[in-house]
């Protein structure tokens, strides 16, 4: 398999986390967290452009029981505003990785912030991604 660079993107009302990742060495990394103000699209477009992923991958938020939400609606309606900007879009189901996210940081014993959470929870669903389909 060749190898390709993947961005994944783990997308709230507040804060987008970030995360990269190869299909070569198959293990994502937080990579950055960008703040939701209006400039969040050419951020990513940057981001894509620097990056040059043959996939971008977004977190496909779901309640307990797999249905959607009011925050699944909100990710597929700013999906949309990137279909120009993104080679391929898959969405990566994203359960409980903000949770996994925040326990992984408590158990570094060093201070994080909500940012950090977002991008951590964008490198977990990446790395779901990359053992799924890489």
């Amino acid at each position: 398999m060749t190898k390709s660079n993947i961005v994944c993107l783990d997308v709230g009302e507040k804060r987008i986390g970030v995360a990269i990742g190869d299909t070569a060495v198959r293990i994502a990394i937080p990579f950055d967290t960008i703040e939701v103000d209006g400039s969040e699209i050419k951020a990513i477009a940057e981001i894509i452009v620097r990056q040059n992923p043959s996939v971008l991958v977004v977190g496909y938020p779901r309640n307990q029981s797999g249905e959607a939400t009011k925050q699944t609606i909100f990710v597929e309606d700013f999906v949309k505003k990137l279909k120009d900007i993104a080679p391929r879009i898959d969405f990566q189901d994203e359960s409980l990785t903000s949770v996994i996210a925040e326990q992984r940081l408590i158990s570094y014993k060093k201070p994080y912030s909500k940012a950090d959470i977002d991008a951590h929870a964008a490198a977990i669903i990446l790395q779901d991604y990359l053992e799924h389909h890489a």
